[in-house]
């Protein structure tokens, strides 16, 4: 026998997020955690976990963008009932995602999101301005910094979807999220991984995307101030530029 061959010990450990998302998913599946009920606060689950307020919120949008949670700004985030999902998109979840998938599943949010920016920007609270506007301070911390931008990125999108008032465009969202809106977590793959596998999987990062993120930051204020005045068509229209451009980055990321 190879003794240098790698053995399943050798693998590196879970991330610091997907340690928060087993944790809570354990509770939920166990019935620890009940339909309607509500989850530790932040601080709670940085303490239980050792970890910082960004992995907490990245592990909850998670569970978000999987149906397991919803979140009520200023309130907290609670355990949903299990609800039945878009068989295709669900079977997507830890499978390989082809390019013209990902573009389609854009396609889709073109034609949902620009409404829903819409809809914000005659409803939302200053509340909900206030969550928005610290999304794409965090984005672009985040940037800066080095970090991953997934967690912000899409925290800002389905803000925006709640701010509608009406619970079918957060839903559709998440279940959307994770296949459009790369994920940090996932970027950690282990050294067993095959080179092979280039086409981003469900939730996994894009880092030929980079170096639009100063652009996507730049869509995404002037989304959020469209929003802010109250101009219904100046955040439909741009939301479509941006998630528009979305779809030409991807497309020539992909050349």
């Amino acid at each position: 026998m190879n003794s240098n061959a790698p053995s399943p010990a050798s693998a590196r450990p879970p991330s610091l997020s997907q340690r928060v998302v087993d944790g809570l998913s354990e509770r939920i599946a166990s019935g620890a955690l009940k339909p309607g009920d509500r989850v530790p606060t932040e601080p709670v689950l940085m303490q239980e976990f050792g970890v910082s307020r960004s992995v907490v919120r990245e592990a909850v949008s998670r569970l978000q963008a999987s149906g397991l949670l919803r979140t009520q700004q200023g309130v907290g985030s609670f355990v949903l009932a299990p609800q039945v999902r878009l068989p295709s998109l669900q079977q997507a979840a830890g499978a390989e995602l082809k390019l013209q998938q990902k573009l389609a599943m854009l396609e889709l949010r073109l034609s949902l999101e620009p409404e829903a920016a819409a809809l914000a920007a005659q409803r939302r609270t200053p509340e909900q301005l206030r969550a928005m506007e610290q999304a794409l301070d965090d984005f672009d911390t985040q940037h800066t910094t080095g970090e991953g931008t997934a967690e912000a990125d899409f925290r800002f999108h389905e803000l925006i979807a709640q701010a509608t008032g009406n619970e079918y465009f957060s839903h559709v969202l998440r279940t959307l999220g994770n296949a459009t809106m790369p994920r940090q977590a996932a970027a950690r793959r282990t050294s067993t991984s095959t080179s092979a596998t280039k086409a981003a999987r469900f939730g996994e990062s894009s880092p030929e995307l980079r170096p639009g993120k100063e652009i996507t930051a730049q869509e995404h204020w002037a989304v959020l101030e469209a929003i802010r005045r109250g101009d219904a068509a100046g955040a439909r229209a741009a939301m479509f530029m941006h998630l528009n451009n979305s779809r030409e980055r991807m497309k020539t990321a992909s050349r």
